[in-house]
């Protein structure tokens, strides 16, 4: 478990992470979400004692990350895939790291394997591409079988076969009950993977949520409708308090009126429906929307359409 109570990280005058409190919980995959300068790298590395909080604490199972003995063997963390000794191959690496914990070299070869680098494990990092020098960090993580995992942008650089590895495995590690931390950028794959997710903007908590619960808060109380006869359908269910918009023929959409209360005036009419559905946000879009305030940098396209609109 990860848990940070009134946790602030000044740089000088810049406040790269204000009052922030969290918990992160095992059994689950909690996604760690934020726009550029969000403060997300800079609260990962307060975790595990990279940098020291201005005021505030965090402690990962109970204790701050300095006070545990085998600190491997409680949080493994990735940070930053690539930031090994090029010239070491990736099994020495895990057998220097190992050697730090007491964790012997049968651990190692079970990671190697974990992660798919058997066939390259005695190849030099330096020559590894940014996929298996993922895996490697990866690797990195699990090496002291912890019960909490951290993990920044763990999908990159993976090809569509390594990505779908790593969603399982995060889930199959919340299933164990561990703790399990991942930031990322990648919405579609946030939306598959986590559960519950912790939204920071400009250093500062905007949401602490399931994901179902996020994307719902975010969707419009609108019913997307297909049918063959939609003129029939728009003059029946247009009235006061509800509105009928068309984008694509023969697809309405319709806001003021349930599903329930749509299909069954279609049926009482006789018109037929081939699609019923709510309209639900993306993940994308609920995040978009909420972070829309928090966003530190923008292209200059986006300040454009912001004057114009």
């Amino acid at each position: 478990m990860i848990e940070a109570r009134d946790l602030t990280k000044q740089y000088g005058d810049k406040t790269a992470v204000h009052d922030l409190n969290f918990t992160v919980r095992p059994g689950i995959v909690t996604g760690f979400l934020g726009p550029n300068g969000a403060g997300k790298s800079t609260t990962m590395r307060m975790i595990i004692g990279l940098d020291a909080p201005t005021s505030g604490r965090v402690t990962v199972n109970g204790r701050q990350y300095r006070d545990h003995r085998a600190p491997l063997r409680e949080v493994g963390a990735m940070l930053e895939a690539r930031a090994i000794h090029t010239g070491r191959s990736a099994r020495n690496h895990l057998l220097a790291m190992a050697a730090t914990t007491g964790i012997g070299r049968r651990r190692v070869d079970e990671v190697i394997d974990l992660v798919g680098l058997h066939e390259v494990a005695d190849r030099r990092a330096g020559q590894f591409s940014l996929g298996m020098g993922q895996r490697l960090g990866i690797a990195s993580a699990l090496l002291g079988d912890p019960a909490t995992v951290m993990l920044d942008e763990p999908v990159n650089g993976l090809d569509p076969e390594g990505i779908l590895w790593i969603r399982n495995l995060l889930k199959q590690l919340a299933a164990e009950g561990r703790t399990v931390f991942v930031s990322s950028h990648l919405m579609s794959e946030m939306a598959l993977t986590a559960d519950h997710l912790i939204v920071v903007g400009r250093g500062t908590l905007i949401r602490d949520v399931p994901v179902a619960e996020f994307i719902a808060s975010a969707s419009s109380n609108s019913v997307r409708v297909r049918t063959p006869d939609p003129s029939r359908l728009r003059a029946l269910l247009t009235g006061e308090a509800v509105s009928v918009s068309s984008s694509t023929e023969g697809q309405l959409d319709v806001t003021g009126l349930s599903t329930d209360e749509i299909g069954l005036r279609a049926a009482a009419a006789g018109i037929a429906l081939l699609e019923l559905s709510p309209v639900q946000a993306s993940l994308e879009q609920a995040f978009m929307e909420l972070t829309a305030d928090a966003v530190e940098y923008r292209t200059l396209s986006s300040s454009r359409e912001e004057v114009a609109a």
